[in-house]
């Protein structure tokens, strides 16, 4: 018997494991629900509530399929091996089957589960499905990990080039497996392990289903991606693809995306236009920081992926990083940004990182304190992308911009949103204010009366305030 071990991959089409687990043999499958670790890697309400309502779609897709679905409450994964082991000697497994994880507690837990199976001579076979290209398989001449994007996405294009990596094909029904031992056990909702479950609103508003999640990808191929490279960057359009929560949780696969991307020239790396190379490029990103991931592990326990980054004297400000959380800096975009991650789960790219330099920059905040804040909150919260956004923004990453340029928030504002309408949106106090005014309301009349925050941070003064402290390490 097989058992194949869902972790973030929530899916059935084009799922390496799955695939290899099924013709290994019968099989059956696993979920292991571990509220106390979630709580410990910061995730979101609206992560894990979007996480267990895929469960029951996947669940009724796998009962079609024949493949029951064993779910196993475990608090930690300190406790994992021992449950898995009890597992397989319950239903007589030989080998497990999963994706890859590549943050250091997921890598160290599954050695663990190896370790405890082994002299039982039970396998754990882990399976490349997370990224497009095995991590550690991009190597520079001197057959070291790239630690700069430009270099690592060369490497990519001309791997591309050669074959772009296709999907696995559709599973097969099994036949039916007659186990006296398998109950067929509900999904636990996120009601059932929280006290304050996500609005409906902000559920509906995040259907899950690979069904849909395909469909939202098919609709940006179609509609969006020819002018990406145009409009990505203006948070008042709605030209992104917001795949990245399907994307996260594996409700559709990077391979597909791939495939779609590139569908028009069957299935060939031609770039045809600049709003694909750009979407490709965002991808290339994903990818980068996951393969950051696996290959220098300091970055997922807590520390800059620039060493000398450490001596930086970040400011202790509570009340300043307070007010950034809640979207009442004073600063119209950064306030909209913030508000709409604390409303949606959700934060537009170009505004996570004028929010996040904000914070970094000129409040000189910990940037690990606000990348804590973004895992809270948000529905696409990865470990990888989230960590290498914020160690970018705040100049101790790969890539890192340098520490000198630093976003002027207003500036930004007035170029990204000039009429105001995502400010608008967002920061509804300002709305009747016009397009000149808004994006500053107080520089020309500091006694304008409004219920807003005057800012709390001049910025000119703050950005010498943060090129000194980086000057100084």
């Amino acid at each position: 018997m097989q058992l194949i071990w869902f972790r973030q991959d929530l899916r059935i089409q084009d799922h390496t494991a799955l695939w290899h687990a099924t013709q290994a043999g019968p099989c059956i499958a696993l979920i292991i629900i571990s509220p106390e670790q979630w709580a410990l890697h910061n995730d979101s309400a609206v992560k894990i509530d979007f996480y267990l309502r895929q469960l029951q779609v996947l669940k009724t897709q796998l009962k079609n399929l024949n493949i029951a679905l064993v779910i196993r409450r475990i608090p930690f994964w300190k406790d994992v091996p021992q449950g898995i082991l009890q597992l397989t000697q319950q239903f007589n497994i030989n080998c497990i089957h999963a994706n890859i994880e590549l943050g250091v507690n997921e890598l160290k837990r599954d050695v663990q589960v190896q370790k405890i199976l082994d002299p039982y001579n039970k396998a754990l076979e882990l399976y490349h499905d997370r990224t497009l290209f095995p991590v550690g398989s991009i190597r520079n001449k001197s057959h070291q990990p790239y630690q700069v994007f430009s270099a690592f996405k060369k490497n990519c294009y001309e791997r591309l080039s050669v074959s772009l990596p296709q999907c696995y094909p559709q599973i097969e029904v099994q036949a039916a497996l007659q186990l006296d031992s398998l109950d067929d056990q509900p999904v636990c909702t996120f009601a059932d392990l929280y006290p304050n479950q996500p609005s409906p609103e902000l559920q509906n508003r995040w259907p899950v289903s690979e069904e849909y999640a395909l469909t939202l990808l098919d609709d940006f191929i179609n509609d969006k991606v020819t002018h990406y490279e145009k409009e990505r960057d203006f948070p008042y359009l709605d030209s992104t693809s917001q795949l990245s929560p399907y994307l996260n949780l594996g409700m559709i696969s990077i391979r597909q995306c791939i495939q779609a991307l590139f569908r028009q020239q069957q299935g060939h790396f031609h770039i045809a236009h600049l709003g694909q190379q750009t979407w490709l490029d965002e991808l290339l990103w994903r990818e980068f920081y996951q393969h950051i991931l696996f290959d220098f592990p300091q970055v997922s326990k807590h520390q800059p992926f620039k060493a000398d980054t450490k001596r930086i004297q970040w400011r202790d400000a509570p009340e300043d990083l307070a007010a950034w959380q809640q979207g009442q800096t004073g600063i119209p975009i950064v306030d909209a940004g913030m508000r709409q991650l604390l409303a949606t789960g959700w934060m537009h790219n170009r505004v996570r990182m004028i929010t996040a330099m904000f914070l970094t920059k000129n409040l000189l905040i910990d940037w690990r304190l606000g990348e804590q804040w973004f895992m809270q909150h948000l529905i696409d919260g990865d470990l990888a992308a989230n960590n290498g956004g914020w160690q970018w923004c705040a100049s101790t990453g790969t890539d890192s911009v340098p520490y000198f340029r630093i976003f002027n928030p207003v500036s930004q504002s007035q170029k990204f949103d000039a009429n105001g309408d995502y400010i608008r949106q967002w920061v509804p106090e300002l709305a009747h204010l016009d397009a000149k005014t808004l994006h500053e309301p107080y520089a020309r009349n500091s006694n304008l009366n409004l219920n807003y925050p005057k800012p709390i941070a001049d910025l000119k003064q703050t950005r010498i305030r943060a090129i000194e402290a980086f000057k100084n390490i």
